[in-house]
């Protein structure tokens, strides 16, 4: 799909994807501001940030003023924060597009944070964490970071501690937002039944004139692992969820198609082979999932699931063993090549709506400032052979890097460091 990027002189850039045959249009923000960008004051402070631009504008002074708008025209809009970036879009039918495009920038640019919302919104992303906190199979996500990178900012939680929370201020909010959020660090894109020209029209209207400032730069996360690690935090449920992770390569690595052939050999789809060992072998759970997360400066391979608390230590030890058949014995071909077909399937089932279009162009300018487009990205996946998955099997799967956080009813982690292990 072609696509055209331009950088305006006060630095921000700007990505516009035509989609003729397409009725809708988005527009997507990002910044480089996300919770690797805070100190332990202030660790929460995106996320909170993120939920009071939409708490009015100067030209939109309330909360509701937003809304209401954004809701007359029928459109889906949200925002999202990350370790690395920040997000804000409207979707809507293409002929709302300078009306869309006009609210989002706003939000993002033109926020008030009013105090108070702020106390007000307190309560609500609090009320955010204890959610997350209650759902085991995401706030067993966070544990693993933790157990990862400890304390620094890859290791914090997104949406910050409580008591984080509770001390911000106005102040915070303005002094932070005018350290990350500038044009240098911005990347506007637009997707959908639009052209190029009228996109531009609007963007050098209303970004045109903005002056560049400093950014605030980020602190280069730690690596550091010597033995195996283990995380286990008592609950009460009716299943354990767990995440065993290893560390990884960085976003710009060579390796990462191959770790994308790796990830979908072990839970790429119903015939993965994690999935037909943990529910269809052995019965033990719903869900079992692999990937890898790539940062700017660290990334790591996951593999997680929920599954019988009676099995806990059963499913483990199957998982391990499933890893260590990649690093034994080369991928047969007819799965390597069923394992290929289904990810680049999956990959462009997942670029149909504009919406998805434009977190796929955005997310690859923001943070790498360059653009791979999806058939690009399916010859690297071609390309990858049984013996380069086998060969970083073995890279990556060793004792030393084997971490294992669970949420459970169990309190001694002495069982399984025991079963931590190839």
């Amino acid at each position: 799909m072609k696509f055209s990027k331009k950088i305006l002189k006060n630095g921000l850039r700007v990505v516009i994807v035509p989609m003729k045959d397409n009725p809708t249009v988005t527009v997507l923000v990002l910044v480089e501001a996300g919770s690797k960008y805070e100190t332990k004051r202030i660790n929460g402070v995106s996320h909170f940030l993120e939920h009071m631009c939409f708490k009015g504008t100067a030209k939109r002074p309330k909360a509701i003023d937003i809304s209401k708008e954004l809701d007359a025209l029928g459109s889906e809009y949200n925002a999202f924060t990350a370790q690395e970036y920040t997000g804000y879009y409207g979707k809507s039918d293409a002929r709302h597009f300078k009306q869309i495009f006009d609210i989002v920038s706003d939000i993002y640019l033109n926020s008030t944070f009013p105090e108070p919302e702020i106390e007000k919104e307190k309560g609500v992303i609090i009320e955010e964490i204890n959610m997350y906190e209650d759902t085991p199979s995401r706030h067993v996500q966070d544990l693993m970071m933790g157990l990862l990178y400890g304390d620094q900012p890859a290791g914090w939680n997104i949406a910050g501690e409580k008591e984080n929370i509770r001390r911000m201020k106005r102040a915070d909010f303005v002094k932070y937002k005018s350290e990350h959020y500038v044009p240098r660090a911005t990347t506007l894109v637009v997707a959908g039944k639009i052209s190029e020209r009228e996109v531009l029209k609007e963007v050098n209207k209303v970004f045109g004139s903005i002056k560049n400032s400093r950014k605030n730069t980020k602190l280069k996360t730690k690596e550091k692992q010597t033995k195996p690690k283990v995380l286990v935090k008592f609950k009460k449920t009716d299943q354990t969820h767990f995440v065993l992770g290893v560390r990884t390569y960085d976003l710009f690595h060579k390796w990462n198609p191959t770790l994308t052939i790796l990830s979908g050999v072990l839970g790429g789809g119903m015939s993965s082979r994690l999935f037909q060992k943990l529910r269809e072998d052995m019965g033990v759970g719903y869900y079992v999932r692999s990937y890898n997360d790539a940062y700017t400066d660290h990334g790591f391979f996951q593999i997680s699931a929920g599954v019988d608390n009676k099995r806990i230590h059963e499913v483990v030890e199957a998982v391990l063993e499933e890893c260590n058949r990649l690093k034994n014995f080369e991928v047969p071909k007819e799965e390597l090549e069923k394992t290929k077909e289904c990810l680049i399937g999956n990959m462009k089932l997942s670029l149909e709506s504009s919406d998805d279009i434009a977190n796929f162009y955005g997310g690859q300018e923001l943070l790498k400032k360059k653009i791979v487009l999806a058939d690009v990205k399916a010859k690297e996946l071609r390309k990858v052979t049984a013996r380069d998955v086998q060969k970083l099997a073995g890279e990556i799967f060793k004792n030393k890097n084997l971490n294992l956080a669970l949420i459970g009813p169990f309190k001694e982690e002495k069982k399984f460091f025991e079963i931590l292990k190839f």
